[in-house]
């Protein structure tokens, strides 16, 4: 019963504080409300206060509010590289640390987070599993802004085996997928056949429907033909 008035009390406060510097529009009011309850009943450095600095990381991330994300990604990377925590939480840390500074255009050390929280997904998850297809997503953004297009393929095709195979038709990461190879499309002349096929298969599966799927497949095959 203790610790439900103290959570009450906490709540009101925090409430208060936050209401004077937050608008209730904004993403991060309600998360940093949760924060500052936990804050006040758990230890410093609990596993769950890094689930916690991550969720409001990736609000001020979406916000466009950088230096900020980055302050609570690293909240949350400190606790986990020092407590017990579950490989694959750290290697989350990692790639949102990864992306916010890939939307800053600090490649290498956006490319220097995505390859530790990859090393980490390689090892603890399928090679199938759709969180690798997620970081290697990010990555063939990455190479694609950085010109390196020989490495954007590489990783775009792990992406759409991944994808095409593994999310459901409505799965809006089927989407996104398709719209980063059709970037990469007009970028890079030279990309496989295979991967080719493997991207309009995924986007006609995006699309519920599996009609026409050879006639796009002869096309793509003719038109590499002619170049």
């Amino acid at each position: 019963m203790g610790d439900y008035e103290v959570a009450l009390k906490a709540l009101r406060n925090a409430y208060i504080i936050q209401e004077k510097t937050f608008q209730e529009g904004n993403p991060a009011f309600i998360l940093r409300i949760c924060l500052a309850i936990r804050e006040r009943v758990l230890p410093e450095d609990h596993p769950t206060l890094a689930i916690n600095y991550n969720n409001i990381g990736d609000a001020h991330r979406l916000m466009g509010d950088y230096d900020k994300a980055l302050a609570f990604y690293q909240k949350a990377s400190n606790i986990q590289e020092n407590v017990k925590c579950s490989p694959l939480d750290c290697a989350t840390t990692y790639v949102n640390l990864g992306e916010t500074y890939r939307e800053m255009k600090e490649y290498l050390t956006a490319l220097t987070y995505f390859q530790k929280g990859l090393k980490i997904r390689e090892e603890k998850l399928p090679k199938s599993h759709p969180d690798l297809a997620a970081i290697y997503h990010n990555m063939s953004k990455l190479y694609l802004e950085g010109q390196k297009y020989c490495m954007t393929t590489k990783y775009v095709q792990q992406v759409i085996a991944i994808g095409q195979e593994k999310l459901s038709s409505t799965h809006p990461h089927l989407l996104a997928y398709g719209k980063t190879f059709g970037k990469i499309r007009t970028k890079e002349k030279n990309i496989p056949i295979a991967t080719l096929i493997l991207c309009h298969f995924t986007q006609v599966k995006a699309n519920g429907t599996v009609n026409g799927l050879k006639r796009r497949i002869n096309g793509l095959k003719r038109g590499k033909t002619a170049s």
